[in-house]
């Protein structure tokens, strides 16, 4: 690959740092973004090892450093999820244990089966 010197550069363009910058900004513009749900796709298809990552990676176009901090992002958010939903449900879990108590006293029976 051949370099250009900033001299080069201001020469051909006459503003320094304009082919870097121009370079950068293509870059950015046709970067492809993956949404939500292709990262999911590519996330679990990993998850089921039909093949290897390496070779998943390639055919959807990504670097694996790409698809291991997807598959990070996701644990962690599965982690996250999991542990506000247990930590949701214990005063729930509570708050029935102690309905269906008051249930059995309201009908006399205390939690025995009739006769």
């Amino acid at each position: 690959m051949e370099t250009i010197t900033q001299e080069q550069e201001e020469q051909v363009t006459g503003r320094p740092g304009s082919a870097a910058k121009l370079i950068r900004e293509v870059r950015a513009k046709t970067r492809r973004k993956f949404s939500a749900e292709d990262k999911i796709r590519i996330v679990l298809e990993g998850f089921r090892k039909e093949m290897a990552i390496s070779d998943l990676c390639r055919r959807e176009g990504i670097s694996s450093v790409l698809y291991y901090s997807w598959l990070k992002d996701f644990m962690e958010a599965g982690k996250a999820r999991l542990k506000s939903d247990s930590l949701r449900d214990v005063p729930c879990r509570a708050k029935s244990n102690s309905s269906q108590g008051t249930e059995r006293q309201a009908k006399g029976t205390g939690g025995r089966a009739g006769p």
